[in-house]
């Protein structure tokens, strides 16, 4: 369950890094009013799917850490 976990954990920071910056080199921005405007057409899937991918990696190896130790 220890080893899933590390998996799990690797493949999620990977992703979340990854299609993180695909989806911030997918933004525009123009300047109205003197602000700054992003506008994001980026498919947002992926990096919330890799985020919950490392929660579930985090979660995994704190419980394996937590049944080995107690």
């Amino acid at each position: 369950m220890k080893a899933a976990g590390i998996i799990l954990l690797i493949l999620g920071i990977a992703g979340t890094l990854i299609f993180g910056i695909q989806a911030i080199n997918q933004s525009e921005s123009f300047s109205a009013f003197g602000l700054d405007i992003g506008i994001s057409s980026a498919n947002w899937t992926p990096v919330i799917v890799s985020a919950v991918v490392l929660i579930i990696g985090i979660i995994m190896t704190s419980s394996a850490r937590k049944a080995t130790s107690g």
